[in-house]
């Protein structure tokens, strides 16, 4: 018998960014809305890249790139 509850599940995210402490190591964050839902928006000339919910302009992240937003 199938769970049909599971079918109408909401996907989350995850937030994948570098840490500044050894290349090539990323760190991972769970975000609770859609990859969709986000804009990442890189830096350039050395400034830092920012993640923002789109629904609300909040931003969710802001430090050093690349990042990237991608299904959990």
């Amino acid at each position: 018998m199938s769970d049909t509850h599971d079918l109408f599940a909401r996907t989350s995210s995850i937030l994948r960014m570098p840490v500044w402490y050894a290349p090539g190591v990323h760190e991972e964050r769970e975000l609770s809305l859609e990859p969709g839902a986000y804009k990442v928006t890189p830096g350039e000339n050395g400034s830092r890249w920012t993640v923002t919910l789109l629904k609300t302009g909040e931003t969710v992240y802001n430090g050093i790139g690349p990042v990237e937003v991608i299904r959990a």
